[in-house]
């Protein structure tokens, strides 16, 4: 019998479990199974958090960004030590591929920390304005002081970094509250952290949204929220702190385009629209994932051909522990039902599986038989000529992709803005002009050209609409105070 694991919270430098001394079960995506166990904290643990980052606040505070800088980038030089663990803890807890996590995540993740370190004394520069002969005027640029963090379940890694290396350079302390459905390389990842940083400048916390998520957004001594979730979540958050106000980071969901005009590369854009704008994006589980692929009507066959090649080609399929595996399942069981029905439901609603469409263990080879309890649903296309359909309108979630052909750039534009979400969307062409036209065009706070989903801490990362509004950036986490001065 395997082994469980047992994760505790970090706080104010030290590993605690619960008050309530209860847990949650950690469930492997790949087997079903439980593997680990994690706090169920209530909301006197969050209460803890919140003063060890409010005391901790001060002193932080006061270092000069030199001194800020030089501990952020000891932070990255001892999560590439701890790499491969990290990388394999979060792909036992969410699915995602360990050939993307150990090889594409973990150098992110440290790059990240060195480009903060870089920026630090950005979060320290005003403005100074003379006023006429007699009085001058500047802003100084102030960290907001506890800043809360709240993770998802897809890329907790990736969104711990990028929340807290810019919040800590702008001078504030951190509570990161990953959510419940997998908080273990997140709980990891704060206590290699407290080997840098001292105590109460980073928290890690784990338990229920209803409980330990609304005290801390709601909290009088927390003053600033950065999300990365659902719509749903950032509704919820708003509405729990309508008493006590305060600024927000919401980066929420997608339903991002990839538009292939006839004049396009089309292998470069067959391979960019599967494998990297969806498949191997930890199963399509991506919140800028490219989950509508328009096609120009007049290469429409011909592109279709070159994407099934692709998939069926390079997309293995199986154990995210396996280095070979390019897509590992979905993350946890209410998603795994949830991609499922979609699928069914754009069989109802009218629309063409054109590549893949089964889940469960049908999906998976002989040799996998070990996995058959595992949430597997097969990198899936589907033909639809109705973009009023529910699976063109409505995230999914998953290695899910709707495919629909157009004629006109007018009508792609229209196609491509027509939908309450605006993360992302992909332009595949050879024309310059158009690719520059297009790029105001689209409703979409970040646009690739010829590229998908190539993402740095050199430029920021945020959307329109219903995709949210503000960036993890050391700006976002620093407040404007202006001051004037009588010198007459």
């Amino acid at each position: 019998m395997n082994e469980i694991r047992v994760f505790q919270n970090v706080i104010n430098g030290k590993l605690v479990s619960s008050s309530s001394t209860k847990t949650i079960e950690s469930i492997d995506p790949s087997t079903g199974k439980c593997w680990a166990t994690i706090p169920n904290s209530t909301k006197e643990d969050a209460k803890l958090a919140i003063d060890a980052a409010r005391k901790a606040f001060p002193t932080w505070a006061a270092l000069s960004a030199m001194e800020r800088s030089e501990y952020l980038r000891k932070v990255g030089d001892v999560l590439s030590k701890h790499g491969e663990e990290l990388a394999e803890l979060e792909t036992r807890d969410n699915g995602w591929v360990i050939r993307e996590t150990i090889y594409g995540l973990i150098p992110s993740l440290t790059s990240i920390w060195y480009d903060a370190a870089s920026r630090a004394a950005e979060g320290g520069r005003g403005e100074t304005v003379q006023l006429g002969a007699s009085a001058v005027g500047y802003t100084l640029r102030e960290p907001y002081g506890v800043v809360v963090g709240i993770t998802p379940w897809n890329a907790p890694l990736f969104t711990f970094t990028v929340k807290a290396a810019s919040a800590l350079a702008a001078g504030n302390t951190v509570i990161i509250k990953p959510s419940e459905l997998a908080s273990v390389s997140s709980l990891h990842y704060g206590a290699i952290i407290q080997e840098i940083l001292p105590p109460g400048v980073v928290n890690v916390i784990t338990g229920f949204g209803a409980e330990v998520g609304e005290l801390l957004v709601s909290h009088p001594n927390v003053n600033k929220v950065s999300l990365t979730g659902s719509g749903a979540t950032a509704r919820a958050i708003a509405k729990s702190t309508a008493t006590n106000p305060k600024p927000f980071i919401f980066e929420l969901g997608g339903k991002s385009p990839n538009i292939i005009f006839e004049d396009a590369n089309l292998d470069k854009a067959a391979f960019g629209v599967t494998l990297n704008g969806i498949f191997t994006g930890n199963a399509g589980q991506i919140c800028v994932g490219g989950s509508r692929i328009l096609i120009q009507r007049s290469i429409y066959d011909e592109m279709i051909a070159k994407m099934k090649k692709v998939i069926e080609e390079q997309m293995k399929f199986g154990d995210p522990m396996n280095p070979e595996s390019a897509m590992g399942p979905i993350a946890t069981l209410a998603q795994f039902e949830k991609v499922c029905s979609y699928i069914e439901l754009a069989k109802k609603e009218g629309g063409e599986i054109i590549l893949g469409g089964r889940y469960g263990s049908k999906c998976l080879q002989p040799n996998d038989s070990h996995l058959e309890n595992g949430y597997w649903v097969e990198p899936t296309l589907i033909r639809v000529d109705d973009h009023s359909l529910r699976v063109c309108q409505e995230e999914i979630f998953g290695p899910v992709a709707v495919v629909m052909p157009f004629d006109t750039e007018e009508e792609a534009l229209s196609i491509a803005n027509d939908t309450e979400y605006g993360l992302g969307a992909g332009i595949w062409t050879n024309n310059l002009d158009r690719a520059h036209r297009l790029t105001r065009q689209l409703e979409s706070g970040n646009v690739w050209v010829n590229t998908y989903r190539r993402v740095g801490p050199e430029l920021p990362f945020g959307g329109q609409k219903g995709s949210g509004f503000g960036t993890d950036s050391v700006l976002e986490y620093t407040r404007e105070k202006t001051c004037y001065i009588e010198i007459g």
